[in-house]
């Protein structure tokens, strides 16, 4: 056999289920798939492309479980403002007044190549304009879950005049020979849908097989209002309705108590996406970590948009919770480093239904992968490589990005776009989105 790519020499962090640490090892990439994992020298080959990956690691492609990529170009406009300010009064509007599909694949485009140039693999998006998203990945070269997001009363009127999962069963039959893309409902969250959107959902989302993408409990006056209304707290209103019954991705999950954990564990459906980052900046609070491995909850990790985080980098959101927790239960043993790497490899792909697919490196799983130099000075000595992954490494340390067995980054560099073309298309949009805001 002619492999297409082979990674020769690095240290192979698997993230399979012994956690194996492969060291001098060789990955062999064939039609999109990891073939083969052997020591160098033990076996002679052929391959297409051979990857020096001597004093690397070569580990799974990050997974960012909660994003909202077009917002790529709101990076900056309306920080240091509460939750529902922030929203209500800024972002809504001017989304109302902007979002067109032509910006929102310009913007992911931005948002997906940023993504690539920080190691992340796939990532769970939440938008409209769900076209334009995924042309837009599919010419960075990322794999993206993309959300039909649903705000009553607020999404454009091409998307309220369609049946609630209409779409989505029309992208995936047209998306369908496209392995990077897939698709999921998302009810933006419990104050901006009707009882029946979200009862709605659930149905569709079992009765197809569809994966519930949507914002939970991120603020205090959520659960205020939802104890108010519906005399309920979030995951109780949740079950009511339904929506505990299917695949499950809850972003934030700050203000939930331990009764609607047993709720969200009763299934095994349900996994939280952490935006510590976001929620820091927003003052929104700290997601109950401790308690949620208690309960037996799969965690895992998203950046948010660049609008309220403002970046797009998975690995300072996982250094940062990782240190952080250990200080709010002033246990310094709180989340150990090859924990906090699962939450953005295995965990995520457990979250999304596809821990047999992506998440670990293992034969068979699909070359989702990246490189990272130890080349640097902050990357050496090396005693223990999740250490050095969770609290030094840093974005710039990703030298090369493998997406469906394909090369997408070399050297920093991107291979499927201009990046300059990009910075200049965001100087325009700039423009534009300060007039917008001036009206």
């Amino acid at each position: 056999m002619i492999f297409d790519i082979v990674l020769e020499g690095g240290s192979i962090i698997t993230m399979d289920d012994k956690n194996r640490i492969l060291s001098q090892s060789c990955i062999a990439i064939k039609d999109g798939k990891i073939q083969a994992i052997f020591p160098i020298g033990s076996s002679s080959y052929e391959a297409k492309q051979k990857i020096d990956t001597r004093n690397c690691f070569i580990i799974p492609g990050l997974i960012n479980m909660h994003s909202h990529l077009p917002m790529t170009y709101f990076r900056g406009l309306a920080d240091d403002l509460p939750l529902n300010t922030w929203l209500q009064k800024y972002i809504w509007p001017l989304e109302a007044k902007l979002i067109k599909p032509q910006l929102v694949y310009d913007a992911t485009l931005h948002g997906a190549s940023e993504m690539i140039k920080n190691g992340i693999s796939t990532t769970n998006d939440m938008y409209f304009c769900m076209n334009s998203i995924a042309d837009a990945c599919s010419q960075v070269g990322l794999r993206v879950f993309i959300s039909e997001a649903l705000i009553d009363n607020e999404s454009p009127k091409e998307y309220r005049d369609n049946t609630i999962g209409r779409r989505i069963t029309q992208l995936k039959e047209e998306y369908k020979d496209n392995p990077l893309i897939d698709f999921t409902l998302a009810p933006h969250s419990i104050y901006a849908c009707s009882a029946q959107t979200l009862k709605t959902c659930a149905k569709i989302a079992k009765d197809n097989n569809i994966l519930i993408h949507t914002h939970l409990s991120e603020i205090r006056e959520e659960v205020e209002n939802c104890l108010k209304i519906h005399k309920l707290k979030p995951v109780e209103y949740l079950k009511e309705l339904g929506l505990l019954e299917v695949r499950g991705i809850f972003a934030h999950g700050i203000w939930i108590e331990e009764e609607e954990m047993e709720l969200l564990a009763e299934k095994g459906l349900s996994s939280i996406a952490i935006c510590t980052e976001s929620n820091l900046k927003l003052s929104s609070g700290f997601a109950p970590i401790k308690k949620y491995q208690e309960k037996g909850i799969n965690l895992c990790l998203g950046t948010d948009g660049v609008a309220s985080n403002n970046n797009l980098d998975l690995l300072t959101e996982m250094s940062v919770t990782a240190k952080l927790h250990k200080a709010l239960n002033n246990d310094p043993t709180m989340l150990p480093a090859q924990e906090a790497f699962a939450f953005v490899t295995i965990n995520a792909a457990k979250a999304l239904g596809k821990e047999k697919e992506l998440g670990s490196l293992e034969t068979g799983k699909i070359a989702d992968i990246a490189v990272v130099s130890l080349q640097e000075l902050e990357n050496s000595p090396v005693y223990n490589p999740y250490s050095l992954l969770v609290y030094a490494i840093n974005s710039h340390s990703i030298r090369d990005m493998i997406i469906q067995g394909k090369i997408v980054m070399q050297n920093r560099q991107l291979c499927n776009v201009n990046e300059q073309q990009i910075l200049d298309k965001a100087a325009e949009y700039k423009e534009m989105i300060l007039q917008a805001t001036e009206k």
